[in-house]
This record gives structure tokens, sequence and C-alpha cells, in this order.
């Protein structure tokens, strides 16, 4: 289905009913987002099944909440809607938004996810809700309990079924569409942001004569954000990180990394060097989950270090930046990534901390996304230090003002206590530059890579390609029994060999020979 050619300009031409459209106004949403405009319509009239392909942070939440809302029976008292999500964060918050704009009317939302104790599940269950949001093996869990009937259901929607997919959620999925038994007025809805082969078989399987609404698709998405790609060492990405988030004021993002580990790692650093940072992988239980992602909603943690597993569901406003400390091999990861800044219409960024043997994926991704990354310059220690100088001075010219009392106090005190003759024969400068030196930061030297871009994108990183190099004669590796000595065998955790040491020098690598 193509773009309208009268676009929707107000929620208003909806004609909703009047405790809807209240709450859609308190929300501050002046005009439908493109998924909105052609979704509401759909989905308002008729009872129908439906297609939508979407990518993330569309606003396609309210584009199904709506007409759910809307269409809901006040004399039924069982539920009528069932929302499958693939994350327990992304369950809380599609409830959170139902709950918004169902604020004036009497309804509410209830989420279902593991992770969480089922007595307040079952509770409200009991005392009887409209809506149902969840993950599936939840769902599942209470539909096998008998705590939960979908006999008058509704509606059910699917949203991001490839997430759900690449999850592992497919044979859920299909169980609870089987079980649902809605009568003639049941309606299948799916949200996706890619048409793979299970989403096409879910959809032929399940929805009948679906109407479609396809919008941008996720490349076009990585289009909308600046991205900068910065050519560094192994060794010196972290300090190439924190150097990054220094030179720029008010970072506010997400840094992905590939395994828990680098994201315990990196979290630790950032904390022990002063930054507001927390993390978010695996191993954290759901409290643990919940008490990092409100810090971070209120802004208190200004940096999230994530894995993509642990990220998902996460649907925070207003990133300015997000960073992958470690890039992704796959096209969609990246995409899923940097689509999490620039909603909105606003402006965003996407860091991309590049090793040489991860050169090779820049080109893969420029190619596929049809997009260039901008080479981006590491900042200099110089213009580091100067900015930390400027942001000090207005916040000392914030405190004066918005503190005079405090400051009052503490000028009082210091007669008497040696500060003056201690700063007597010092000047200006040499006052301001002691104090500045014990409150900031000094950015460690970072020296940028080559990084040439002119190396094929399927080629492989050189320190793999140059294994021969660091073997013994005619190419072949130095073996007694079953150890290796060349150094060069790929996952051990001894360093490569110099083709100058010796073989009794040549660090020893456990190694068995293959039967």
């Amino acid at each position: 289905m193509n773009s309208p050619q009268n676009p929707v300009l107000s929620f208003s031409e909806f004609q909703l009913s009047p405790e809807l459209f209240r709450a859609i106004e308190s929300l501050g949403f002046d005009r439908p987002t493109p998924v909105q405009a052609e979704t509401l319509p759909i989905l308002l009239g008729e009872p129908t099944d439906f297609l939508g392909l979407a990518s993330t942070g569309t606003g396609k939440t309210a584009a199904f909440a709506i007409p759910i809302l809307e269409n809901l029976d006040p004399k039924e008292s069982g539920v009528q809607a069932l929302v499958l999500c693939p994350t327990r964060e992304l369950a809380k918050q599609t409830a959170d938004q139902f709950n918004l704009l169902a604020r004036f009317k009497k309804t509410k939302a209830l989420a279902i996810y593991g992770g969480a104790g089922y007595a307040g599940q079952l509770r409200a269950l009991k005392e009887g809700v409209s809506i149902v949001i969840g993950t599936p093996g939840r769902i599942i869990d209470h539909l096998e309990r008998k705590t939960l009937s979908l006999d008058g259901l509704r509606t059910v929607v699917l949203d991001e079924a490839d997430e759900m997919i690449s999850m592992g959620f497919k044979e859920e999925i299909e169980k609870i569409l089987s079980l649902v038994n809605g009568g003639e007025s049941h309606q299948t809805w799916l949200f996706s942001a890619t048409m793979s082969k299970e989403i096409r078989r879910i959809a032929d399987g399940f929805l009948h004569s679906p109407k479609q609404v396809r919008i941008a698709s996720e490349s076009a998405t990585a289009e909308k954000v600046s991205q900068e790609c910065f050519y560094v060492s192994e060794q010196q990405r972290p300090d190439a990180l924190e150097n990054l988030i220094d030179s720029v004021e008010g970072f506010y993002g997400l840094v992905f990394c590939q395994t828990k580990a680098l994201v315990i790692e990196i979290t630790e650093q950032l904390k022990k060097n002063g930054y507001a940072a927390d993390c978010l992988h695996g191993d954290l239980d759901q409290s643990a989950r919940e008490r990092a992602m409100r810090a971070f909603k209120e802004k208190s943690v200004t940096i999230m270090v994530c894995t993509d597993v642990a990220s998902r569901g996460i649907d925070v406003k207003d990133l300015t930046h997000v960073v992958n400390f470690s890039l992704p091999r796959e096209l969609d990861l990246y995409i899923h990534r940097i689509g999490r800044t620039g909603r909105g219409g606003k402006a965003g960024a996407a860091w991309n901390l590049v090793t040489p043997s991860h050169q090779w994926l820049v080109g893969r991704i420029e190619r596929e996304t049809r997009t260039k990354m901008k080479r981006g310059e590491l900042p200099t220690a110089e213009s580091l230090i100067r900015g930390k100088v400027r942001r000090a001075r207005d916040g000392f010219d914030s405190t004066r003002s918005n503190q005079a009392e405090t400051v009052q106090k503490i000028q009082s005190s210091l007669q008497g206590s040696g500060w003056m003759e201690t700063i007597e024969h010092l000047s200006k400068e040499e006052i301001v530059a002691g104090f500045l030196a014990g409150s900031i930061r000094m950015p460690k030297p970072v020296r940028a890579e080559s990084g040439s871009k002119k190396q094929p994108f399927h080629s492989k990183p050189k320190r793999f390609e140059k294994r021969r190099d660091f073997s013994g004669p005619k190419g072949k590796p130095y073996f007694r029994g079953n150890t290796r000595f060349d150094g060069g065998y790929e996952g051990s955790p001894a360093p490569f060999a110099s083709p100058e040491m010796t073989r009794r020098q040549r660090p020893k690598v456990s190694f068995k020979m293959p039967s």
C-alpha cells in the first residue's frame, strides 16, 4: 500500500471518542506519524486481518493501541485484546503506552512476562482486564494453568514479529494463534520490521486476506542517522570511547558490545573514571534490569552499555548517540542498533569504533545500507581539555547563581583556614588550574589507525592472513606431539609469535591434532 494522496494531518480527522482524543492531546501528539496515518483508517474500520511492515521507532504501538481502545466493548468482562511482544521490557512499555492512552477510559492493560512473580499477575487476571500484553512463554504458562482465557478475544497483535522469530518463539506463537477462538469478529494484526520466510509462513497460515501497509524500510532508517567510523587499535578502544563521550556536551546514549564479559569490563572502567554508566546483559535478574532502565530513563545514568539480546525492547526517547564498541556482523543488528537514535525527527549519531581486524565490515555495511560512513577524526587532548574547562566555567557560573547561600557559607569559613596564605603568591590562572586539575580527568592520547577503505568488503582480517609468516619452514607450523609452537592458533590466549623468535622462544599453545 502506497502513501495516501491526501495525508492525514491531525488525529481529529479519525473521529475518535472524546476520552481517547483527550488522552492523545494530553500526550502531546499533534499529528500522526506515517505508519499511524496509513494504519489507523484501516484498523478503525471494519474488522480485518492486517500486515504492517514498519521498523522500530515509527509510532506503530499507537497505531494498533488506538483502534483496540476505541473498539473495546465496555459490557464485556473478559480479555478482548492480546498483544504478543518479544521481550519483557517491550511488554511493559507497550502496557504503559496503552494505559496512558486509556487514562480517561474505564479500562487498563496488564503486562504479563517471565522473570516476575505469578501472584500479582494472577490477582489482576482474576479481577478482570480487557487487554493483556505479554511475552509468548508466560502467556502459554497462563493458558496451560487455565488462569487466562481467550474465549472472548477479538484482536490478537504480534508486535515485532521478526524479533520474536529470531529469539526462538515461533512454536509458541503458532500455538497461541491456534488456541485463539474469537468467533467471526476475531482479527489478527501482525507488525514486523522485515518480511522473512518465517514471517511470510505465519502470515499465510494465520492471516486471512490481510490488508497491508509498508512504511520506509530499515535501510532508510540508517540514512537518517549520522554515521561515523573511527579506526583505533583493540587496546585503545576504551580510551577512544571515553574521549569521544567527552567531546560532546550532554551525551545520552547506548554503547553496544558483543559479549557480556566486555559489557561488564567497559561499564566498570567507565564508572571508575567517573562516568554515569550502567549495563544490561543476560545475567541480570528482572529487578536489576528495571532499576537500571529506570535510572537510564530518569537520566541519572546517561551511558548504558549492553549486548544486543539484553537491549531488545529498550525504547528510550531523545537518545543522542549510539556507539558500536564492537561492530556486529549481521546487518539487521546494525540497523536495529543505530535506529534507536534520531527518532521523532530529531538528529541522531552513530559512532563505530573499528579495529584493523574488523575494517572489512565497514565496506559491507556501506554496500548493503547504500550509505557512506564518514571517516571521523578522534578528538585531540587539547580540544578535550578546552571543552572540559569551558563546561567547568559554565558550572561555576551556575553554582554561584543557584547556590548563593552555600557559596556564602564556604566564603566565610575561609577565614583562618590558611587558604589565603596558600594562594597569596599565585596568579588567577594558577589558582583555577589547580582546582580544575583535581576535578577534570585528563584525556589519554589515542592514536588513530590508518584504516584504508580500499580493502574489499569480503576480505579477511590481516592478522589471520599473515599466520603463515609465524610458521615453520614452507609455512608449516611447528609441532611436538600435540603441542603447537607458532602461536598462531585462532582463539588461543597466547600472543602471535614474532618471526624473529627462535623455536624455543615461541609461545606454547595447546592444540589438539585432528583425528
